[in-house]
């Protein structure tokens, strides 16, 4: 527990969980979303929020990892912290998306480093009726598949394809057997990273369209049927996503959960997911249809963006206003 002598921004921002990288995780992703889309002013303000925000997530998950060992190995055995590999790839993609190859091949050696040690706590710990949060497994992985083919087009390395493949499908078994731990009753009664569910599926999506963009003359990553069966996989995973889209919806209507909560990041994330992963299929599967779509998807993701970013800031002020901290500075302040 924080000291009442430490700064009351210390404070409050030390309570944050793991499932914070969320945050991270959306609002990279609606900054990818928005450029893809053409909107390159939004999509650069965006960017610097996330990895503002990303700085200040590692800073702490590395002050924890010195100062507080217990509660770090406690935190990083729950499904939230996957959201440390997730968000550092959703940066990687962000960084290569504006040609910045270096900056997003350390993010992408970073996040595959931190991979299988956070995979591995959290999954061996896995229970039956879990939260939306269980498939942060298979984003985390998608999340690796997706920046290492992103980089693979760009530098034209075919054994980075070609291990992005590999985590590609890893990251489809990750999910089914995610489904499998998945409580149902999420869906009606989740506070907001239910809809990780259909992100999942969205980031696979996304990274199946980069394996195919990926794949040249020069390189010739995959001969016909080994790309009709990732086109084909790419198609449904974003039919899938789509569904699960429609799914949430509803059930978000005929049951609102109101008020905010640091999982609704969680809900954003899919949202521009979904958006990002559409406009970048219609090239790669030939689907003109779903650039109008994804362009369309782009301005919801945005919108519910400002609508949770604007109960986050709301929550800090409430948290700074009631931190031990503060009251100790106001104490101060009337003697």
């Amino acid at each position: 527990m924080p000291r009442a002598s430490a700064s009351p921004v210390r404070a409050w921002w030390a309570q944050r969980s793991p499932a914070a990288g969320a945050a991270v995780m959306a609002t990279g992703i609606v900054s990818v979303a928005l450029r893809l889309a053409g909107y390159e002013v939004l999509s650069r303000v965006t960017v610097v929020l996330a990895c503002a925000a990303w700085l200040g997530l590692a800073a702490e998950f590395v002050l924890r990892l010195v100062r507080e060992r217990e509660r770090w190995v406690a935190e990083a055995a729950t499904p939230g912290a996957l959201t440390a590999v997730a968000a550092t790839t959703v940066i990687g993609t962000g960084f290569a998306a504006l040609d910045l190859l270096r900056l997003a091949g350390a993010m992408l050696a970073l996040a595959t480093v931190l991979w299988p040690v956070l995979l591995v706590l959290v999954v061996s710990r896995w229970q039956p009726r879990m939260p939306g949060a269980v498939f942060l497994c298979c984003v985390a992985t998608e999340g690796l598949a997706l920046l290492g083919a992103t980089l693979a087009a760009a530098e034209s390395a075919a054994w980075l394809a070609r291990a992005a493949m590999v985590l590609f499908w890893f990251g489809l078994v990750l999910y089914a057997l995610a489904l499998f731990h998945f409580d149902w009753r999420q869906v009606f009664e989740g506070a907001g990273d239910h809809w990780i569910a259909g992100g999942a599926l969205a980031i696979s999506g996304l990274a199946g369209a980069r394996l195919l963009t990926a794949d040249s003359p020069q390189l010739y990553l995959w001969n016909e049927d080994g790309s009709g069966v990732l086109r084909f996989a790419t198609v449904s995973l974003l039919v899938l996503d789509l569904a699960w889209y429609v799914v949430l919806l509803v059930a978000e209507i005929v049951r609102p959960r109101l008020g905010y909560d640091t999982r609704r990041w969680s809900t954003v994330f899919p949202l521009g997911m979904t958006a990002a992963a559409t406009l970048t299929a219609s090239a790669a599967v030939g689907a003109p249809w779903l650039k109008h779509l994804g362009h369309v998807l782009v301005w919801v993701a945005v919108a519910v963006w400002l609508v949770v970013a604007a109960g986050a800031v709301g929550s800090a002020r409430s948290a700074w206003a009631s931190s031990p901290a503060r009251e100790a500075i106001r104490s101060r302040g009337r003697r």
